[in-house]
């Protein structure tokens, strides 16, 4: 029977709950092809029909004899005003899909064969098709150049075939088929024959199956532009620019609009491309064989494969957050897919690992040839179509569902586009969300190109998230005159663990209460990086910004920045000289004062092993002095690593650590005095100053965890491992601390006489970095600061120093040194929540005008110092956000007021370096 299956089962363990079938609808005719519109299902089948049926009560509506042969492919246009239809001829048909009038027919001057697919792009008033002679060819449905008569000679009914009117000398050519039912095909209100010149011949090297109009799938066209997408019999998936000129060696054919090839996905000789479906920057590629393939179109990844059937994938799509797709397996199936566009909420909760398969359940005993997705009356419907001669409707309501934003009709970009970024859940520590960092990236190219910056995804050979690469140009001629400065941050979150009411609202979805701005990654980094790319929207807008503002936004801070520095190092030409470097990764000390970072410590992960010759023992039957236990060794060998007070006994460990300055002192009295004021509990001031000095200027050794081979129980563990970082200070090299470690390990477990090997691996390693608060991207971060949380002051760092080490500050550029005069009249020893009356434009209390303290922090940001050494450029450090804002913890915020004042510092900065 032709409807019997040849394909077995795919066994994966997936669920195969079948969802609510609605109705089965039944013709006389394999279902080849389906388009759903508001109101109709149209299905086109192997009787050259199109078949409609109503939407809302599933009643045949309309049979239309459409074609003399199948009909291979329907496309119904984006504004729902035009249907289109192929067939196994060379004839490509127009519909009205309300009045089903026959609008247009359309062909070619060459003898192309069957035409399986087609697509229309509203922006050109063009048609596109893929043809069995691997052509792609197009016509402008208002070019009246191409209208002609529908007796025209040129006709595929009317000319001769080469093959099939061929005949031997004496002999008679084959008689044309005709059928009845030819006779009830409508006439054409109006007939455009295709320019012989539109045409790009072996487009692929197989039948072109498939084709989509995207809008801006690739950092390498403009967001709003459209690229045809095409997939062939060749297994390749190519991208073409569109345009509406002809090709310049046919300029005196007057030939309307050409395709240009702009990327090649995947290699000849594959597995054909029987569907494809284009989400963003996404593609979805259904292939023979039962797999889809995933690519990434800003990067030309092949990010995953998945196994989703075991015959051809004939129809691949994404709806309600999921990827829908159908096999000649006669299976259906739906997995749960990566942040789509129409999916701009959803939680961590939700979503245990991508592309995991929800449902494969046997849709049909038959070959499923076609498949749609589709909404009525808020019912989430999915269709399908096989060769068993039936449609059928799914019920897949509980699918996570389209939901729109509930942004005001009002509201501040820079809250919306806050909002959106917040939305990708870009956990970059846990595999199932790799697709969402690409999302997001994604998505942070598009805002970048949208406020009007070149953009480019970097990355390097490792399968590491990209790094997002935006140049601001300023308005300073010539260009070489122009400083250029450097953003740095990183568009990865950690995890949100939704277990128990740890969250009060959905993490990814960005809530404002009582004047603050909920949402994993809304402080660290999301919202710093939103504020200084309207930053730099506000200058462009202002005609103000004259020097180049280029951001680096990576996609793995938050997992060691892995890939970054092999990533930078390979793009530096295109990144080209910085003079300053910028970032904003940190919050305040309290929720008051505002800060600048001057200082990180640096860190080194390691990982210590002892191996064991012998397998796991039992303690009992092999236990004995005579073996040496793997455990025992590295715990006497760690407890050589540090002595009494937590003096680390690595020899040369505390050589070349600066000593504390003068000036450094007294930053750190100043620091402790603030804090004891808004908390006395944490006095007294020599002891917090203390502890201070210990976390930000002090080196430290920690042991972290154990690990043994092995079951629980009385066993001899045959493996160990530790974990061991080293926090770093500046004046220590990480490549000498390393050395030293090692050494050190080494020369102590020899003294064990041990059986058992010892190994050290270094996992991750990351520079301490010290600024120097006295040079001009300091004095203006600050005076930037003063002004925006307190009126203008112009004061320069109490703790700078005379002599000014940056000597590429202009002479004329650096705020003045005089005290403001509120200042004068009110005292610095004034409380730091005073505001002598004054409030913000916000309505908030603006803390007093001091100036922002000089901090240093315990913690370690890898690209800082590697930035900063690469480019021979100063860095500075603006934290945004306050000490409560719970970054990495549950219920992460950012105030509002912190968000604007933020977006006003960078606006200041970036228009006076």
């Amino acid at each position: 029977m032709p409807g019997t299956l040849q394909h077995s089962e795919l066994d994966d363990g997936s669920p195969k709950t079948a969802p609510d079938q609605l109705q089965e609808l039944k013709h006389d005719g394999s279902v080849l092809s389906i388009a759903v519109s508001s109101d109709y299902i149209f299905t086109g089948t192997s009787k050259g029909q199109i078949v409609v049926w109503s939407l809302g009560t599933y009643q045949l509506v309309r049979t239309i004899q459409a074609h003399k042969r199948s009909v291979l492919c329907l496309f119904l246009s984006q504004d729902g005003k035009y249907l289109f239809s192929t067939a196994c001829e060379p004839i490509i048909n127009v519909w009205c899909p309300k009045t089903f009038t026959r609008l247009y027919e359309i062909y070619s001057t060459y003898d192309v064969g069957d035409v399986f697919s087609v697509v229309y792009s509203p922006q050109n008033e063009t048609v596109y098709f893929g043809t069995q002679t691997q052509y792609i060819q197009w016509v402008g449905l208002k070019d009246d150049d191409r209208k002609v008569s529908h007796d025209s000679a040129n006709h595929p009914d009317r000319r001769q075939h080469k093959f099939f009117d061929s005949r031997p000398v004496g002999g008679t050519s084959t008689p044309r088929r005709t059928e009845d039912y030819y006779s009830l095909i409508p006439r054409a209100e109006t007939v455009l024959e295709v320019d012989p010149y539109a045409i790009e011949k072996y487009a692929h090297y197989g039948w072109v199956f498939c084709m989509q109009i995207a809008k801006g799938p690739t950092v390498l066209v403009d967001d709003d532009e459209e690229v045809l997408v095409s997939g062939g019999g060749d297994g390749t998936i190519k991208l073409w620019r569109l345009s509406d000129k002809g090709p310049g060696y046919h300029e005196d054919e007057d030939t309307k609009g050409s395709i240009q090839e702009l990327m090649v996905l995947g290699e000849d000789d594959a597995e054909s491309v029987m569907s494809l479906f284009v989400d963003g920057s996404f593609l979805y590629a259904g292939k023979l064989g039962g797999i889809i393939e995933l690519w990434d179109l800003d990067t030309k990844q092949r990010l995953r494969v998945i196994h989703a059937h075991t015959g051809n994938i004939n129809a691949v799509g994404l709806r309600f957050g999921l990827l829908w797709s159908a096999s000649t397996d006669g299976f259906a199936s739906k997995h749960r897919a990566a942040h789509t566009t129409e999916e701009s909420n959803g939680t961590s909760q939700n979503v245990s690992q991508r592309y995991q398969c929800l449902s494969r359940w046997k849709a049909h005993n038959a070959k499923i040839l076609s498949a749609a997705v589709a909404t009525y009356q808020n019912n989430q419907l999915f269709i399908t179509g096989a060769n068993d001669n039936t449609v059928r409707i799914w019920h897949v309501n509980g699918a996570p569902a389209e939901t729109e934003e509930v942004d005001g009709e009002h509201e501040d970009m820079m809250i919306r586009s806050l909002r959106q970024f917040v939305s990708y859940k870009t956990v970059s520590s846990r595999p199932e969300f790799t697709e969402d960092c690409r999302k997001g990236a994604t998505f942070l190219g598009s805002l970048f190109k949208r406020l009007g910056a070149q953009v480019e995804m970097l990355s390097s050979d490792g399968p590491h998230n990209p790094v997002v690469f935006a140049k601001f140009s300023g308005k300073l001629e010539p260009a070489e005159k122009r400083k250029r400065v450097l953003f740095y941050g990183h568009y990865d979150v950690v995890p949100a663990d939704m277990a128990g009411e740890n969250w009060k609202t959905d993490p990814f979805k960005l809530v404002g209460q009582n004047g603050y701005l909920y949402g994993r990654g809304v402080s660290d980094n999301k919202g710093p990086i939103i504020a200084a790319l309207y930053a730099v929207s506000d200058l462009l807008q202002a005609k103000a910004l004259d020097s180049d503002i280029i951001f680096l936004i990576e996609g793995e801070e938050e997992s060691g920045s892995r890939g970054f520095e092999e990533t930078i190092l390979r793009h530096k030409d295109l990144i080209g000289h910085i003079d300053y470097v910028l970032l904003a990764n940190s919050y305040w000390l309290d929720d008051e004062v505002p800060c600048l970072t001057y200082g990180l410590r640096g860190v080194l992960h390691a990982t210590v092993c002892v191996d064991s010759k012998h397998p796991d023992l039992h303690s009992g039957v092999d236990g004995s002095n005579m073996i040496s236990e793997p455990l025992t060794d590295l715990t006497l060998l760690l407890g050589k690593l540090k002595g009494p007070r937590n003096k680390v006994n690595i020899p040369g460990f505390y050589d070349g650590i600066l000593s504390i300055t003068e000036e450094e002192e007294l930053r750190y009295d100043d620091i402790a005095s603030i804090l004891i004021k808004r908390n006395p509990t944490a006095g007294p001031v020599d002891a917090l100053k203390r502890s201070l000095m210990a976390r930000w200027r002090e080196p430290n050794l920690t042991i972290h965890r154990y690990n043994v081979s092995g079951p629980d129980g009385s066993l001899i563990s045959s493996h160990a491992t530790a974990n061991v970082s080293i926090r770093l200070v500046p004046g220590q090299e990480v490549e000498e601390i390393i050395s030293k470690l090692k050494s050190f390990l080494k020369a102590e477990y020899e003294k064990f006489d041990s059986d058992n090997t010892l190994t050290v691996r270094i996992d991750n390693k990351a520079e301490p970095w010290l600024g120097v608060p006295g040079n001009y991207i300091f004095r203006t971060l600050e005076e930037a600061v003063m002004r925006a949380w307190g009126g203008s002051s112009s004061s320069s760092p109490s703790t700078s120093t005379t002599s000014d080490t940056d000597s590429s500050s202009p002479p004329s550029s650096p705020p003045s040194s005089s005290p403001s005069d509120n200042e004068k009249a009110n005292g610095v020893t004034l409380p730091p929540n005073a505001t002598n009356g004054e409030t913000t434009s916000t309505g908030a209390a603006a803390p007093k005008t001091r100036k922002p303290l000089y901090i240093r922090e315990g913690g370690s940001i890898p690209p800082i110092r590697f930035l900063e050494k690469e480019f021979n450029a100063p860095a500075a450090h603006l934290p945004c956000g306050q000490a409560s804002d719970s970054a990495h913890l549950h219920n992460e915020r950012l105030r509002l007021v912190n968000l604007q004042k933020s977006r006003e510092i960078f606006t200041t900065v970036f228009r006076k370096l």
